[in-house]
């Protein structure tokens, strides 16, 4: 199978010109197929602030109301997303932007209320990655929005996270993955206040012991979560570096 490389990046890296046109050129130095899924949160608390909308956080989490669905779609889906269209174009990577409505790829269901009411929050339920896969193979690079559909007609605000997870594991039948999830650290450390020291590869057991040790805690709980769960689901590696770290070999690999 041919390799994919499918690259997350939270919004802070593509909401600033200087570090969306570095993010560009390392993920345009990534050799073969590939796809970049980006966030923008802060984007959207900005514009929406502008507008008169307050945004409301749980846990880290967008409560998204009627307004609040407004300004995410147009923020996620157009802003954000056509920005970096534009920048992979002028580049020369031929990049197609796409919420999960696009096509039919990714379609979601509101989130139940349970403790918390998060509003319009999807919940991805299907995903069909076979026109995506498609594309990619024509040379296509798909540049995805968190964004799902309900196949209702709405829209649905999704964790971008979860779009890449999602979007990897359906696109593992047609490739042989990789998937990169970005954040401001080098890799998961063994020290959270020596940023040299990555560990540079996990696996399940070496997981568990440094989540009993209390090396591994909090937010970086949920994101080997996943990785692992993306791995079992037919990913062949998970990589968490940082952004500028795309195209080299390093960060912390994960591996069942």
């Amino acid at each position: 199978m041919e390799k994919l490389t499918l690259v997350k990046v939270g919004g802070k890296i593509v909401e600033e010109a200087a570090s969306l046109k570095q993010l560009l050129a390392d993920f345009s130095q990534i050799e073969g197929y590939k796809v970049l899924v980006h966030g923008g949160g802060r984007s959207a608390t900005a514009i929406a602030a502008k507008l008169g909308i307050e945004s409301q956080m749980v846990n880290g989490r967008r409560i998204t109301d009627e307004e609040t669905l407004k300004v995410v779609t147009m923020v996620y889906g157009g802003l954000v997303n056509k920005q970096i269209v534009a920048g992979l174009q002028a580049i020369g990577v031929n990049a197609l932007g796409l919420t999960g409505a696009d096509m039919n790829y990714m379609r979601s269901e509101k989130r139940p209320v349970k403790d918390v009411d998060y509003g319009f929050v999807g919940d991805v339920k299907e995903v069909n990655a076979g026109l995506l896969a498609d594309l990619i193979a024509k040379g296509v690079v798909p540049v995805l929005a968190p964004l799902t559909h309900d196949n209702a007609g709405n829209m649905l605000n999704t964790n971008a996270d979860t779009i890449a997870g999602e979007a990897a594991k359906a696109l593992a039948k047609h490739f042989d993955v990789t998937l990169m999830y970005c954040f401001e650290k080098k890799g998961v450390l063994l020290n959270e206040t020596d940023d040299e020291s990555v560990i540079a590869r996990i696996t399940p057991e070496l997981y568990q012991k440094y989540v009993t040790e209390g090396i591994i805690s909090g937010g970086m709980i949920p994101k080997l979560d996943n990785s692992f769960e993306a791995l079992n689901a037919g990913v062949k590696q998970v990589v968490i570096t940082r952004a500028d770290l795309i195209h080299t070999e390093g960060g912390t690999k994960i591996s069942l």
